[in-house]
């Protein structure tokens, strides 16, 4: 029997750097710098002041005016990078079989800012001060729900809360979606707010950068929070030809792993990113010297940054100097469950233009990280196969394997 096919046909990005697939794809190119000086609350108390906030979000262009009122931010997130995509492919949801369309989605923190909320009116006033529809929007299961309600979608609506590597498990739910014939169509991704309650754990874990995001360079300290959602429009192969759909890209497997080192800190011999890559590779079906650039979790810490390298090394071998590898967190900052959905969206954009978006901040060679990093500056590459990791606490690590679109 002939193995289904999973296309992407659809694309919906809001970032610290631009919100909509164009305006963030030309900041990536120009190396902008999303994380700025926090506005969204009082960062006095905190040695940390910067953050990858998303600026230019109007929920009143995406969402009707119950829709905002009934969803919080990484909802409104969700809801409006599907509609891109789904604008995006050009499908007409209302005319397919709402059974035959899926939700697959992920995140870290889920709807973080109703909790704060409740909590400020708490001790501000009182907890009887708290309006009864505040808790209904709190659980992370209502972003995925939100998204289907928006679409009228009545097949499989899945969250996936795997933190930070949450969005590559989505796709790959996705594609296991569609392979199994579960599902013709499938809206993906991962949503994220900025929130005290990340920004205050990563502080206090003496993890977050002073000023800048500066992944695999030898003065890197930390990252740097950020918010977002990024969602693909995954489609059958004979669903997207029949309707005369333009494809972007291939989705061809996944690989998952988990090391359980320690909460917050990666097994030193990276052994949950190595089974991850190796089953990403054999699921996709190719060797790992097809594979053209490799799309970095890179958050720009100390353990991760040279964990991940070594991992690339291990897997690669001496090809491993020739594949460039790059983290577009140091133009956003971590955005959380958003990171890897955000990326599979510059993933798929890097391969339509034949360009790969740098690392930038890039200052100092550190030994521990000699990779190409591409320093600072967009590169034209031909890339016709891209894997991007995504780790995250607990151990969680998960690859995805995407290609151009080939008959």
């Amino acid at each position: 029997m002939t193995q289904k096919r999973a296309v992407i046909t659809g694309l919906g990005a809001i970032t610290p750097i631009g919100t909509g697939v164009d305006a963030f794809w030309k900041a990536a190119l120009n190396s902008t710098n999303g994380v700025q000086a926090i506005t969204s609350f009082d960062t006095s108390d905190f040695k940390t002041k910067v953050g990858g906030e998303v600026k230019d979000f109007v929920a009143n262009r995406y969402c009707t005016e119950d829709e905002i009122g009934s969803m919080g931010r990484s909802s409104r997130f969700a809801v409006a990078a599907a509609r891109m995509a789904v604008q995006d492919s050009g499908v007409a949801i209302d005319t397919l079989d709402p059974y035959r369309i899926a939700v697959s989605m992920g995140t870290t923190m889920g709807e973080p800012q109703i909790l704060e909320q409740g909590i400020r009116t708490k001790y501000d006033t009182s907890a009887s001060d708290i309006p009864a529809s505040l808790p209904r929007k709190y659980p992370c299961a209502v972003i995925p729900a939100n998204v289907a309600r928006a679409f009228g979608v009545k097949g499989t609506v899945t969250m996936i809360p795997t933190a930070c590597a949450a969005g590559n498990y989505a796709f790959g739910y996705a594609l296991d979606l569609i392979q199994l014939n579960k599902a013709d169509v499938v809206i993906s991704g991962g949503s994220d707010p900025f929130s005290r309650i990340a920004f205050t754990g990563f502080n206090r874990l003496l993890a977050t950068a002073a000023e800048s995001c500066k992944p695999f360079s030898r003065n890197r300290d930390g990252m740097a929070v950020g918010e977002g959602a990024g969602v693909l429009v995954i489609e059958e192969l004979e669903h997207a030809r029949k309707r005369g759909a333009a494809i972007y890209a291939e989705i061809l497997g996944y690989g998952l792993g988990c090391d359980a080192y320690k909460m917050t800190i990666p097994d030193p011999a990276g052994s949950g990113g190595i089974q991850a890559l190796r089953r990403a590779i054999k699921h996709a079906g190719i060797r790992a010297e097809d594979i053209d650039y490799i799309c970095a979790h890179g958050t720009g810490t100390g353990e991760n940054d040279k964990t991940e390298t070594s991992i690339v090394k291990e897997v690669f071998g001496e090809q491993a100097y020739n594949v460039p590898v790059s983290s577009i967190k140091s133009m956003m900052g971590h955005t959380m469950g958003a990171a890897s959905a955000i990326e599979g969206v510059a993933c798929v954009l890097m391969l339509k233009h034949g360009i790969i978006l740098p690392t930038i901040n890039y200052q100092e060679k550190d030994p521990d990280c000699d990779l190409d990093y591409v320093p600072n500056t967009a590169r034209e590459c031909n890339a016709g196969i891209i894997v991007s990791n995504a780790y995250a606490f607990g151990g969680n690590t998960s690859s995805l394997v995407l290609s151009s679109f080939t008959n």
